[in-house]
């Protein structure tokens, strides 16, 4: 019998080699079952359905973004390394508050790069954020010893917009003699893009501008009220002021300076000749210029401003044991309380940046940084000298890091080429040639420098002389600093690597960020800052560009710029975006403004009114009156829509002033309002405009747009829709994206030619705001594409109406839409707790017993909280926030029906630390384990919050604002 045949089936399986991998379901996070899971919770068939009944049809765009197709995140980085390849790295030594610094790499990789530092929230709750918070009263400290100022803020956005909001608390805060001065003086020797941020700021609200020579400055003059003074000046020398200051004080007049805190280590500071307000900008302390930011500005005054004083002080209070602990200070000035009675707007600081400069301080100490300043100081004086003995003349009598040297035409056309070939950018003004002096730069580049110059003479090439090792200093004795500064230990101590490292992981650990739990803050948006998306920001294409440099050298950035104006102008169905403003706050002022110019073209300068929702977010009213407004309020019904009848009361009434409507959408209450083009037309009919703050644009994109809806103009906020990192509290972009009449007015710049045909002056200080975090938003349009940005828009609505779902039986969801759905946030309504002593408060430090950060508090409805749970979180997480808040409502419902006490709970006692939890005299009359580990997943990952709940009012009566002394711990 023949053995049988094997038979053998081959099974062909077809393999599709054009699949990859796409990023936007690495960003969205619900897989598609837990997808459908939620909608059979929240009750519906499908996401398409959920989405017609929370937005209404008639705003749904009819057709999808014009987008390019969504890159890999692989192809994305080689795609962006080739575009942003196309910028050449010159050597800069043009100045103007941006220089070379050399980042710490130990600063790098563990504050810049490391999502622990930037995925954190601005430090309302203060008990799981003192980490940051130390480091921003380093910060703190530094900035007023360095300025010989008794008070600093926690940062501004850049030196321009310093020098502005000095200006305006000058104003507001006039002597007695001066109530009637509307004059502020302005040397012509301070930087130009400073002035004409200044042109911006002072006319809207009748400050006189006058910019001139300090010899044509009179101080007699009864309507003049304040002045300021660049040291070093914008020419590089440095001039002693002592005796200026203090004949403008006999005559009740105030003095500002814009200075360099670098020079302060070598420099007689402003403090010290009388100052009353240091302004400048710390991108030299180991922030890359990244062709003009984001870079913390700092700003220091007297305590006696400490009221007027704008953006955010840190200070120190103590917690309810009695240990100190650090809160962010006087936060009645914050925007929410005074709305239109606010003399800033400043919303978000440069926080992440901040703490990068205080770290700089605290690695380097006062040696270090002194050393730095001594050696810079030494090539500009090495450089003068050389060039001097070749025939040129360095005409500055006394500077710190600039020389000034004398040149005809021809010789400064003859230098600009040999020095492009050498790949230098130099400063070139009228019969000058100017070189700023800065870490980077090293003996050879001196070298380097003299070869070019002597190249330009008719002379034989000459001799390069012996470098020498040592140079005197040639700054005058008046003018030398005297005075010590930094000797709180932490800028003692940390100096070598191993200890640095260690001190800002234990800094890290006491902060609580995105890479421990969701943070679902209302109207804040705190979802994914994806690596790839984070990865550009430190390539030296990016971070080493001066913003003044030749366009010629930036060809990488303008490309980036022009595909994300165009993509960004797409989202919003706008003609063009101006990608200047550097935070949202500034993005709400350079929209009015735009606004107001477009009026003044039509000779209606008499359009002065703006209509604001009382829901809106503090920053619009304190924006309106900036831009020189009249801000009218229109209430809200109790829907929490706009009231339609109201608002057309109030729109006929002023209907010949009005200027603008200013209106979130969807609504700040999370509602998308029915009436919203019904609004707008009635706004356009009267003739007035329409902004729109973009605050809620997660709720927008791919599904409506601002321009459809009948916006003018809307700002979009970078760091919330399009995944820039919030930073602990900035930085932050606020770009404004217009309409085309709106067009010509975008804002301008002095040295880069950027804005509309009828441009307004400059917003920020430099021509692109913070360039070097757009590469954030332009990856994650890029890796997203329409379909990913549009699901992303859709999930992050079906988030937050399963937490509505969820949360329903025991919050009363404040507001809905037409068909009871929300937006992308919800507000849960607390105030009923109040009865039985529970206050909002309590909630929110409770939730960090849970290893959660609260939603936003007490806004836009006191006693409430604001939920925004993002595309990016997952069921599980949303699950457990979800079993988070309904434990606590049972707490409270404990003490409701008597079996916990009213003043002595787990919610009054909230948040509990690690040293109470385990202290020998526990007396409380719940478990340790109630306190500590609340849930089963909470012991999966115990988050420990640094201190207990802290005493604002303490902080408040007892203002300190710097490093607490050692002995303040060796007593603890």
């Amino acid at each position: 019998m023949a053995a049988p045949k094997l038979i053998i089936f081959y099974l062909f399986m077809k393999i599709n080699l054009a699949s990859s991998e796409k990023f936007r379901n690495r960003h969205i996070s619900p897989s598609e079952n837990e997808l459908q899971e939620m909608l059979n919770t929240i009750g519906v068939d499908s996401l398409d359905t959920l989405i017609d009944e929370t937005i209404p049809s008639t705003i749904r765009l009819k057709q999808p973004l014009q987008l390019p197709k969504p890159l890999s995140e692989n192809l994305f980085l080689k795609s962006f390394k080739a575009t942003i390849g196309k910028n050449q790295i010159f050597k800069s030594y043009i100045g103007l508050g941006y220089y070379d610094t050399l980042v710490p790499g130990v600063i790098q990789r563990n504050i810049l790069e490391n999502p622990g530092w930037y995925t954190a929230y601005t430090p309302y709750q203060a008990e799981i954020a003192q980490g940051r918070l130390e480091a921003l009263i380093n910060f703190q400290t530094m900035v007023s010893e360095l300025t010989g100022m008794e008070l600093a803020n926690a940062s501004l956005l850049d030196e321009g917009t310093a020098a502005a909001e000095a200006m305006t608390m000058l104003y507001a805060a006039k002597a007695r003699s001066k109530k009637k001065a509307t004059t502020f003086y302005v040397d012509e020797k301070v930087f130009e893009q400073t002035k004409e941020i200044l042109k911006t700021r002072a006319t809207p609200i009748g400050i006189t501008l006058k910019i001139g020579p300090l010899s044509d400055l009179d101080l007699s003059d009864p309507e003049l009220f304040g002045i300021l003074i660049q040291y070093p000046n914008s020419d590089g020398e440095i001039i002693n002021y002592e005796s200026l200051v203090n004949a403008a004080k006999e005559g009740h007049v105030s003095t500002a300076f814009s200075t360099d805190l670098l020079s302060l280590t070598l420099l007689k500071p402003p403090g010290e000749m009388g100052a009353d307000v240091v302004i400048g900008s710390t991108q030299r302390f180991g922030v890359p210029m990244g062709f003009g930011g984001p870079h913390a500005a700092f700003f220091a005054t007297k305590e006696s401003f400490k009221r007027q004083i704008p953006g955010r002080i840190i200070g120190v209070s103590v917690d309810k044991s009695g240990k100190n602990a650090y809160r962010m200070a006087l936060q009645t000035r914050e925007q929410h309380i005074k709305r239109e009675r606010a003399t800033s707007n400043i919303c978000t600081a440069q926080v992440l940046l901040a703490v990068m400069a205080g770290m700089y301080a605290v690695y380097h100490g006062p040696k270090g940084l002194k050393a730095i300043a001594s050696r810079t100081h030494g090539l500009a004086v090495m450089t003068a000298k050389w060039l001097s003995e070749i025939g040129f003349e360095q005409v500055n009598k006394a500077y710190f890091d600039t020389i000034r040297i004398k040149v005809d035409q021809v010789q400064k056309e003859k230098i600009r080429a040999f020095a492009v070939s050498k790949k230098l950018n130099f400063r070139y003004d009228e019969g000058h040639i100017l070189l700023s002096f800065d870490q980077a730069k090293t003996r050879q580049d001196v070298v380097e420098i003299f070869e070019v110059f002597a190249k330009s003479t008719n002379k034989l090439q000459p001799e390069v002389p012996e470098i020498p090792s040592q140079i005197d200093a040639t700054i005058p004795s008046e003018l030398e600093r005297k005075s010590k500064f930094l000797e709180h230990e932490v800028f003692q101590k940390y100096h070598s690597e191993h200890e640095m490292l260690r001190y800002l992981k234990k800094l890290e650990n006491k902060d609580l960020s995105l890479v421990h739990s969701m943070i679902s803050l209302g109207s804040c948006t705190m979802k994914l800052n994806a690596t790839t998306e984070m990865i550009p920001i430190t390539w030296p294409e990016i971070g080493q560009l001066h913003p003044f440099a030749p366009q010629d050298q930036a060809a990488g950035y303008y490309e980036m710029f022009q595909d994300l104006r165009n993509w960004l102008s797409e989202i919003t169905g706008f003609s063009d975006t101006s990608l200047q403003p550097n935070s949202g706050a500034q993005g709400e002022y350079a929209g009015l403004m735009v606004i107001r110019a477009y009026h003044q073209s039509r000779n209606e300068d008499f359009r002065n009114v703006v209509l604001i929702p009382s829901s809106a977010h503090g920053t619009n009213p304190a924006s309106a009156v900036m831009a020189g407004m009249k801000v009218v309020i229109v209430p809200c019904d109790e829907k929490g829509n706009i009231d339609v009848d109201a608002f057309k009361e109030k729109a006929a009434t002023y209907k010949d002033q009005l200027s603008a409507l200013m209106v979130t959408y969807p609504s700040t209450h999370g509602v998308f309002e029915e009436a919203i083009k019904e609004i707008c037309d009635l706004v356009h009919e009267y003739g007035g405009q329409v902004y729109m703050d973009g605050a809620n644009m997660n709720a927008q994109v791919g599904l409506t747009s601002p321009g459809l809806i009948g916006a003018d103009v809307c700002h979009l906020n970078l760091h919330k829709t399009f995944c820039i990192p919030h930073g602990g509290g900035g930085p932050g972009m606020g770009p404004i994206c217009v309409a085309k009449h709106l067009v010509p007015f975008l804002p301008g710049n002095p040295y880069v030619k950027t804005g509309g045909t009828a441009a307004i002056t400059p917003i920020s200080a430099a021509p692109f705001g913070s360039s070097s975090i757009l590469p954030i938003p332009y990856a994650y349009i890029a890796m997203m594409g329409e379909e990913g940005l549009s699901k992303a828009t859709k999930i992050a609505i079906l988030n937050a109406n399963y937490i509505k779902t969820r949360l329903g039986a025991d919050f009363p969801i404040l507001y809905t839409g037409a068909n009871g759905r929300a937006a992308h946030e919800m507000i849960l309504d607390c105030r009923e707790f109040k009865a039985y002593g529970v206050e909002v408060e309590d909630i929110a430090k409770r939730l960090m017993d849970y290893g959660f950060h609260a939603p936003t508090v007490s806004f836009p409805v006191p006693g409430t909280l604001m939920v925004e749970p993002t595309e990016s979180e997952s069921k599980d997480e949303l699950d457990r926030f979800c079993e988070a808040m309904i434990a606590i409502r049972q707490e409270i419902r404990e003490i409701e029906e008597g079996k916990a006490d009213k003043l002595v709970n787990v919610l009054k006692n909230a948040p509990h630390t690690a040293s109470s939890i385990i202290s020998d005299s526990w007396d409380m009359p719940y478990s340790r384990e109630k306190a500590a580990y609340p849930l089963p997943f909470v012991k999966e990952n115990k988050f420990w919050p640094a201190v207990g709940r802290i005493d604002a009012a303490y902080g408040d009566r007892n203002l300190m604002c710097s490093c607490i002394p050692t002995s303040d711990f060796e007593n603890e």
